[in-house]
């Protein structure tokens, strides 16, 4: 890398540091993280032509990492380092403090934040003590997923090891609308029954497209929280 870049990312790097994330628009902030992923080239132009391609921030952050590798310049190790941003958020947003999912409300504001504004497919698992209290949670599929494609022996095996009393899963719809197709509903019953047999209550099943969720429990599908 020539003196010029070098001094140039010296430059953003002190501007950064001293005045904060708000002294940089969008494009400064992804051009600096891709330094630690692309040491000798120049990302201003990257980080340029990754906003066109997926419209935003927001947009680049959310867009899978196989997606993201396919962008003229980026590459696996650039793609995979912004894959992670959004995976350390999830993983810390989850930690931050304890959670209790007791009502149909706060799993659906749980995962809205947790899987709307992904772009990729994604299906979790959280177990539930006897209070809603959150005692762990999972991605059991990632990509192109859907709850017949989930090995129930897999939801019930992670219930028993994390010691639920209650179980709620969700998936979401990146592109489509927040109802249930045949496939989840059938899926679902299946887990149900076979959770039951443990003693564990498949508690809802929640499906999120963008800032919109629909619990599978509210519909009808599922026994209604207050019969817990």
């Amino acid at each position: 890398m020539d003196g010029i870049h070098e001094g140039h990312r010296a430059r953003m790097k002190k501007k950064l540091l001293e005045n904060g994330e708000r002294s940089l628009a969008d494009h400064e902030l992804l051009e600096v993280l891709l330094y630690y992923a692309i040491p000798r080239r120049d990302t201003n132009e990257l980080a340029h032509r990754l906003l066109k391609q997926f419209g935003s921030l927001r947009g680049v952050l959310s867009a899978p990492v196989q997606e993201l590798a396919c962008v003229s310049g980026v590459g696996q190790q650039a793609a995979l380092l912004l894959g992670m941003v959004p995976m350390l958020c999830r993983r810390a947003a989850q930690r931050e403090k304890e959670q209790i999912l007791n009502s149909v409300d706060a799993c659906g504001a749980y995962f809205t934040e947790l899987l709307g504004s992904s772009r990729r497919e994604m299906l979790w698992q959280v177990c539930l003590d006897g209070k809603g209290k959150v005692l762990s949670s999972r991605c059991l599929a990632e990509g192109d997923v859907s709850m017949a494609a989930v090995s129930v022996r897999q939801v019930v095996e992670y219930a028993l090891r994390a010691g639920a009393v209650g179980v709620v899963l969700a998936h979401n719809h990146p592109s489509g609308i927040a109802l249930p197709s045949d496939d989840d509903c059938a899926a679902t019953t299946r887990a149900a029954q076979a959770l039951q047999t443990i003693g564990v209550a498949l508690a809802d099943h929640i499906i999120v497209a963008d800032d919109d969720f629909v619990s599978m429990a509210q519909s009808g599908y599922l026994t209604s929280w207050e019969h817990l």
